[in-house]
């Protein structure tokens, strides 16, 4: 709370006027980040009927968020744990929806082409490519959100679609 309060230049006392507790912030960005991802995703999938087409919507969704915003991604990423009570059960639900959402798509996926492979590992190695772009994304050096995303979806794709099987 204090390096909040030296970035905005909000006195301590001002931020917890408004925020009773350092949890109660995190919470709110991470309510406000899951919930604004998952609303756009949902818009975005919209009259989309391709599996892969919606995997990679899903992917450019992600990305751009969070290329645009990787204050957000940190604290999301580092701070994950830290809320309890109903404020994580809150955020928890909205993390399986987008979770759900991605499952889905690449159940459809794997129906639509007769494929093989575990939905639960192609899923968490999806996010796992994502969410740490914030750790080496240089936009002076790095492309675009969308040129990444192409690629990112270019990578995982192959991944998934080259038949291998499956162990159980």
């Amino acid at each position: 709370m204090r390096d909040l309060s030296r970035a905005s230049g909000m006195s301590l006392a001002g931020l917890y006027y408004y925020f009773e507790s350092k949890e109660r912030l995190l919470f709110l960005i991470q309510k406000h980040t899951f919930t604004t991802i998952v609303q756009r995703l949902k818009v975005r999938l919209e009259g989309v009927s391709d599996p892969e087409q919606q995997i990679r919507i899903f992917i450019l969704n992600h990305l751009e968020y969070f290329l645009a915003n990787p204050a957000a991604m940190k604290v999301l990423s580092h701070e994950a744990e830290a809320l309890n009570n109903g404020f994580a059960s809150e955020v928890a639900a909205i993390k399986r929806e987008y979770y759900r959402i991605c499952v889905g798509l690449l159940d459809e996926l794997q129906r639509g082409r007769s494929l093989q492979f575990s939905t639960r590992i192609a899923v968490l190695s999806l996010f796992g490519m994502m969410n740490w772009i914030y750790t080496w994304h240089n936009p002076r050096v790095d492309a675009d959100a969308e040129e990444i995303a192409r690629e990112m979806g270019d990578i995982f794709l192959r991944g998934v679609i080259t038949p291998t099987k499956v162990r159980k």
